[in-house]
């Protein structure tokens, strides 16, 4: 008796993704540096000459949609340390003949430090996905970065996306079709 066996060999969540040749990039959600990001992811999926790129939805074979966000804020670190210590004895007696008794000790230590850190950082996030004409979402990533020494945090984040998508894409197209096995 032989049996046809069927095998799929795709990466998780890539099925279809080898497909891809043209890609719409929609409007990103997120904070007002969304537009200034899928500008750079944009131009970063374009740097990869993997997939055509287009304005017009219709052509497009996928849709990579999703949300970034691209923050500068301020970290400040605070701490305060101190010992202080206070001894004092007295005594004392006056009598009406001008005369006065007086006895006294005293000590006192003291030390204290602060310090404080503020620290400008810059923080990217983007969470993209692939979804096919048909809705089905072919490939997703999450990629956030604190920038490079030489760039800026939204385009390593930008870099990123387009790196992962390329990997993941070449993987795709290198995985086996179907496989038949008989027994």
């Amino acid at each position: 008796m032989r049996y046809a066996v069927f095998f799929w060999a795709m990466t998780l969540g890539a099925e279809g993704l080898e497909k891809v040749k043209r890609i719409h990039v929609e409007k990103l959600s997120g904070g007002e540096t969304a537009g200034h990001m899928r500008d750079m992811m944009i131009t970063a999926i374009q740097a990869s000459k993997l997939f055509a790129l287009t304005e017009n939805p219709e052509r497009a074979d996928a849709i990579l949609r999703g949300s970034a966000e691209d923050l500068i804020f301020t970290d400040t670190f605070q701490t305060n340390e101190g010992i202080t210590a206070r001894t004092n004895i007295g005594s004392g007696s006056t009598s009406n003949r001008g005369s006065a008794l007086g006895r006294g000790i005293g000590a006192q230590v003291g030390d204290h430090e602060g310090q404080r850190i503020q620290e400008r950082k810059h923080e990217a996030t983007a969470s993209v996905r692939l979804v096919s004409t048909d809705g089905d979402v072919i490939w997703s990533t999450t990629q956030e970065s604190l920038g490079g020494k030489f760039k800026g945090a939204a385009a390593d984040v930008a870099e990123k996306v387009a790196k992962r998508l390329s990997e993941d894409f070449g993987k795709a197209k290198d995985a086996p079709g179907p496989v038949s096995a008989a027994k």
